[in-house]
């Protein structure tokens, strides 16, 4: 059995689909950012970093992982799926794992922190992160136009990579002109267990809608929520 400590987030998301495409049993453990409830001792005792998402394994004397990306890769191991076998295959599969990892999460991430959730907009920061995010999704693009998955078959690289880019409004970042990339969103999103794992735990707000109630709360809930990260002083 496998705990995983998630939020409706991409990061959160990206574990939720894989043990669902797994078919591994889980039990889901809903953390409030907002309350700061990845900052309790408790959970800063599986994750260090305090951040979802994380996953204990009750299977092999509750053993902790954290980091989303070796979340993913863990889950693959052991179950010996979503991940080729052979030394080439694997690290096709973890260089778009790294390029998600270090590039669309973090830019798409910086372009809600600046086009959504800080209160002064600064556009130079927001032309910044949502230009670098639209020219990752350039080369997605390119990539796709000759694979249908980025790695050769179905892959973890494909559930992290989706996971952030089918949020690309609220980051307003189009996808327009883009048509191989809305090729693989739409073939990831028809797939039962990608359904099932966005709904695990579902979003406050579906794709963060624009101009409604619901998405001006999140708004203002991940407001408060940078301004504390800025001024907050973490446990030792």
């Amino acid at each position: 059995m496998i705990d995983l400590y998630t939020a409706a987030t991409p990061n959160g998301h990206k574990v939720s689909i894989a043990l669902e495409e797994l078919g591994l049993p889980y039990t889901l453990q809903v953390l409030n950012l907002s309350q700061g409830e990845q900052k309790t001792p408790a959970f800063l005792a599986i994750n260090p970093n305090g951040c979802i998402p994380a996953i204990v394994d009750r299977d092999e004397g509750d053993f902790a992982v954290f980091e989303s990306g070796a979340c993913l890769i863990y889950l693959a191991d052991k179950t010996g799926q979503l991940m080729p076998q052979d030394a080439k295959g694997r690290s096709r599969v973890l260089q778009w794992l790294m390029f998600q990892m270090g590039g669309i999460g973090p830019m798409m991430g910086q372009a809600n922190v600046f086009y959504r959730y800080f209160p002064e907009k600064i556009q130079p920061a927001i032309d910044r992160y949502q230009g670098e995010s639209r020219r990752l999704f350039v080369v997605l693009d390119g990539h796709l136009k000759d694979h249908e998955y980025l790695a050769g078959d179905y892959s973890i690289a494909d559930i992290a990579n989706w996971a952030w880019v089918r949020t690309h409004r609220w980051s307003g970042v189009e996808v327009e002109g883009l048509p191989h990339l809305q090729r693989w969103l739409a073939a990831i999103r028809a797939r039962p267990a990608v359904q099932r794992g966005i709904e695990r735990p579902a979003p406050e707000v579906h794709l963060r809608r624009d101009g409604d109630d619901a998405a001006r709360r999140y708004s203002e809930q991940a407001r408060q929520m940078v301004e504390m990260g800025q001024t907050r002083k973490d446990p030792p």
